[in-house]
């Protein structure tokens, strides 16, 4: 049987089990499917999609470097992509298609449809489980429910991982080079059929500067983040003026690295524990442990993926019709210098920090009482690292309609987040310079002399009144 990789959101060579099994019957293609109608109804931004041109002309050069052939296929939406992969198979006589498993139920579908054509044509389509830590659905509650609430989840994860090493698969060995001019030739096709990109070329050249996109970069940034600062991770990483964070995600998310690489790198820098040690190590296995729980939730509860909240209940919130709101969040112009400052992150740097992603989710949801949905879509087309999973997620938990979510009563207050994660207000002057001359305290919140001096806005919603308003319409349901 002559065998190819099929990739998706998982542009790496090592701890590929799909690349690897498909290696192991001697592979020399490998596919990648360019779908631009299909990446625009999922809302991917023109940021995430530059990463992603960018991360795969890296893999094409490393997949040559194993004697292994890039190859596209472009189809506007999945709908043609069945009988597209039946031909590609045909060309190129390949009888077996590896692919990693994805966990949303577009991809599920487009799976099953693409199997059942393939088979028909006596070609395999062979499916890996190398975008999660479990196969969704092997963790599962007492009752043989999946699992709604996080810490039960990590627990059994936790006991499940602690019986075994953590392994990850190497790259495949090194074989007799493609041609430079061939390796040349894909990349120059890569450019020719992806879709615009729509950023200025400045822009574009600030965003790769800051998030090169390679395999090599990703396991670099592992390296540093588990070396050199995870040991401080506890204590740092809500505050959005420090790199506390690992900055990894847009690598996770597109693949470049697998959770399998970051957890076994996490154990390492802790003496291969997982509930003692450095407590820096253990809250980013916790966060590890919170991207699978949101793939497991994808997978289990398909309705996830079409835009409805886990809990159905929550369906009947009355949310407000607040385009004029709306748009000021959008644009980071709300008052609320916190929130303000976090949006202007988001549409410069195509990136936002953590904490600031619940403060400006909860903000909308709640003091604005806008329906979650706009604030996901607003994210996923703005965001580098968008990842379905973990943005419906994050946006379900912020807006008390998804699985271990914040209790409907419990509204971060903007301010007080402000001044806890920022006190010296050093990211406030870095996104609101306007603001940058006015003191620690004042920064957080002017007043409105200081306000109508700097042309900043006054706060387009009360803080105390709209939480009220907001605990009112889940109690009215």
């Amino acid at each position: 049987m002559k065998a190819a990789c099929w990739f998706r959101c998982d542009l790496r060579t090592a701890d590929h089990p799909a690349l690897s099994a498909a290696c192991e019957m001697g592979a020399q293609d490998a596919l990648f499917v360019i779908s631009p109608r299909q990446w625009s109804m999922h809302d991917d931004a023109p940021a995430k999609l530059l990463f992603w041109r960018e991360a795969l002309k890296s893999l094409a050069q490393a997949l040559a470097e194993r004697g292994i052939v890039l190859r596209l296929l472009k189809v506007e939406s999945w709908e043609e992509l069945p009988g597209a992969l039946v031909t590609f198979c045909q060309t190129h006589a390949i009888s077996a298609l590896h692919c990693n498993r994805e966990q949303g139920v577009y991809e599920r579908r487009r799976d099953r449809q693409a199997y059942t054509e393939l088979k028909a044509q006596g070609i395999d389509l062979v499916g890996h489980d190398g975008q999660t830590l479990f196969a969704p659905g092997s963790l599962k509650t007492g009752a043989g429910d999946y699992y709604r609430v996080f810490t039960p989840f990590s627990k059994t994860a936790i006991a499940r991982l602690s019986e075994s090493a953590v392994n990850v698969l190497p790259s495949p060995s090194l074989k007799s080079p493609i041609e430079a001019d061939a390796v040349q030739a894909v990349v120059h096709d890569i450019d020719r059929f992806w879709p615009a990109i729509e950023l200025e070329n400045a822009h574009q050249e600030r965003l790769l500067a800051s998030w090169p996109a390679s395999e090599s970069e990703a396991l670099q940034r592992l390296d540093t983040f588990t070396t050199e600062r995870v040991e401080h991770y506890h204590s740092q990483r809500d505050f959005p003026a420090l790199t506390g964070t690992s900055t990894l995600s847009p690598y996770l998310a597109a693949g470049l690295l697998s959770p399998g690489q970051c957890l076994r790198a996490a154990l390492q820098a802790n003496g291969g524990e997982f509930t003692s040690g450095l407590p820096g190590v253990r809250t980013w296995i916790n966060e590890l442990l919170w991207r699978e729980f949101y793939r497991h939730l994808l997978f289990g509860f398909p309705h996830l993926s079409m835009h409805k909240p886990l809990r159905e209940q929550t369906e009947n919130v009355q949310w407000r019709d607040a385009p004029q709101d709306y748009e000021a969040w959008c644009q980071g112009c709300t008052g609320i210098p916190v929130v303000d400052a976090a949006m202007r992150q988001l549409l410069e740097t195509a990136w936002m920090h953590n904490r600031l992603r619940m403060i400006v989710a909860m903000f909308l949801t709640k003091n604005l009482l806008i329906d979650w949905r706009k604030g996901e879509a607003f994210f996923m087309r703005h965001l580098i690292d968008g990842d379905l999973a973990a943005n419906n997620g994050g946006w379900q938990w912020s807006a008390s309609t998804g699985a271990d979510a914040a209790p409907y009563f419990r509204v971060f207050n903007p301010l007080s987040q402000s001044q806890k994660f920022d006190p010296k207000g050093l990211f406030l002057r870095r996104w609101l310079p306007e603001l940058s001359d006015l003191d620690d305290r004042s920064i957080h919140d002017p007043d409105s002399q200081q306000r109508a001096k700097l042309g900043y806005p006054e706060p387009i919603v009360d803080l105390k009144t709209s939480r009220l308003r907001a605990i009112a319409a889940f109690e009215n349901i």
